[in-house]
């Protein structure tokens, strides 16, 4: 499967933005998929995670009530809905898809898209 996110960009602090990670391949049905961040100069963390029928979610404490995690299979698409975005949320965003919706499960990348929230 090869994924490929979009939906970033640059919005004030406060702000929302909805990304998109468009699967191609394979059914986006057949994988759990993740949500992973990368601050400049800092490490990679994840986000948020979803069970591949959409009935389980997953979310790291810095983004929960903030940031939802959504799939439409039927679309092979999943989102990332963010609201209320603050500076520190900045990063390149990469959706993943893999086995399980945890983080060493999740072994198959897209290529980023940037976020940018400005104060």
């Amino acid at each position: 499967v090869q994924l490929v996110e979009s939906g970033g960009g640059l919005v004030q602090a406060g702000g929302s933005l909805r990304l998109s990670c468009a699967a191609s391949g394979r059914a986006l049905s057949s994988y759990a998929m993740g949500w992973f961040r990368q601050a400049p100069g800092k490490e990679r963390e994840f986000v948020a995670a979803i069970s591949s029928s959409g009935g389980s979610t997953y979310y790291n404490d810095s983004v929960k009530g903030r940031f939802t995690i959504s799939r439409d299979n039927a679309k092979n698409t999943m989102y990332l809905q963010m609201k209320s975005l603050k500076p520190e949320d900045t990063a390149v965003y990469y959706c993943a898809a893999g086995a399980w919706p945890s983080e060493r499960y999740l072994d198959i990348w897209g290529q980023g898209t940037l976020v940018t929230v400005s104060s």
